[in-house]
């Protein structure tokens, strides 16, 4: 009956991968370099004395069209050196505006409110987003912005982590196959999930939903920005797989820090719809066989287990590959450990506490 079981789980996990493979290598469209919109690009930073310097370092290399680029940096109340190393940089860039938000946009805390505040003053067309801890490609803004065709209100990027040990290694991967996912899922027309770290939307439209500000707080406003623009059914979300958009993330330096991310995602995870549980819901299970198999080992069961990492495998793979990143194998197996523990142990995390700790606060 195990076997059978998890004959039926894995192949149903093979089917959601291969459809949102299908999803995640759509093509689209782009605009001519004269034709680019206005971007304005926004970071909030908060006790990132330790990033900050690389991320901006790599803003102030990004292409874009003379007159219409403009960088806002958010120094979200940090209690470190991050201020100073802001302000000794942008100090002769023009391109560069530092803000310090002084007040609350409604009931806003915390990053949310950091980036309500400087899109207020933003004259971009297109808002831009990533964090402190990234760097970005010099294409990176002109590469988002050229999707923006005129039905276009919301164009999401991938994003990979440095993978300079097997910890930081498994958790690329990780990020890619997560994304892997949310892309192949927004193309398909059904949002799932975005990253806030590479993301991008029209001006005009995050004014139409009433801003973060119009928005019921989460600790994933990503999430909460893409689920609010999805619901008003006018325009095109898409997530284009495209190396000239990447952008490189600092991983997670301990099991701690790992542990409040992936816990803040979960948080996030949970205004998902039936489909969205639907997809977590067999991952479940097939992680869960995979727990299982010492206790019910077979040649059969063998097999099957080698076939679910093989479908991992030859999902995320592809991506590497158009992305121009390299997967080591040894990464790859700490991966598929690492994924069978957290996602099993994830709804045990969340479901009792839904308590939060994030760049020093408390959601």
């Amino acid at each position: 009956m195990f076997e059978i079981i998890f004959l039926v789980s894995v192949s149903i996990y093979f089917i959601q991968l291969f459809v949102f493979s299908i999803g995640a290598g759509r093509k689209y469209p782009k605009l001519p370099d004269e034709q680019l919109p206005t971007v304005t690009v926004v970071v909030a930073a908060r006790d990132e004395e330790k990033n900050i310097l690389d991320c901006i370092k790599s803003l102030d290399k990004l292409i874009y069209p003379e007159g219409k680029l403009e960088i806002i940096i958010v120094n979200d109340h940090s209690t470190d050196k991050t201020d100073e190393i802001i302000e000794s940089f942008i100090k002769d860039k023009p391109r560069f505006k530092k803000l310090i938000p002084v007040a609350s946009i409604g009931s806003l805390r915390g990053k949310t409110n950091a980036l309500a505040n400087a899109i207020k003053i933003a004259t971009g067309e297109i808002i831009l987003t990533t964090d402190a801890d990234c760097m970005v490609s010099p294409t990176w803004a002109k590469t988002l912005a050229s999707y923006y065709k005129e039905d276009v209100a919301f164009a999401g990027g991938f994003t990979s982590q440095e993978d300079y040990n097997t910890f930081a290694g498994m958790q690329a991967i990780d990020f890619v196959y997560l994304l892997a996912v949310a892309g192949g899922t927004i193309n398909l027309g059904k949002p799932l999930s975005c990253i806030g770290n590479n993301m991008s939307y029209r001006r005009s439209v995050y004014d139409e939903i009433g801003g973060y500000e119009g928005l019921p707080f989460s600790v994933t406003e990503d999430f909460n920005l893409l689920m609010a623009v999805h619901d008003l059914k006018k325009y095109k979300i898409i997530y284009p797989l495209d190396v000239d958009s990447l952008v490189i993330s600092k991983v997670c330096p301990d099991w701690k820090t790992l542990y409040w991310q992936k816990k803040r995602w979960g948080v996030g995870g949970m205004k998902s719809d039936l489909i969205g549980y639907s997809v977590m819901a067999w991952g479940y299970i097939v992680h869960g066989m995979m727990l299982m198999i010492p206790f019910f080992f077979s040649p059969a069961v063998l097999y099957l287990s080698v076939f679910k990492i093989l479908i991992d495998y030859y999902f995320v793979k592809p991506v590497f590959n158009k992305l121009k990143l390299k997967m080591r194998i040894k990464h790859f197996l700490a991966f598929e450990l690492y994924f069978i523990i957290y996602v099993l142990i994830l709804p045990f995390i969340v479901l009792p506490n839904r308590k939060v700790k994030w760049k020093g606060r408390t959601f």
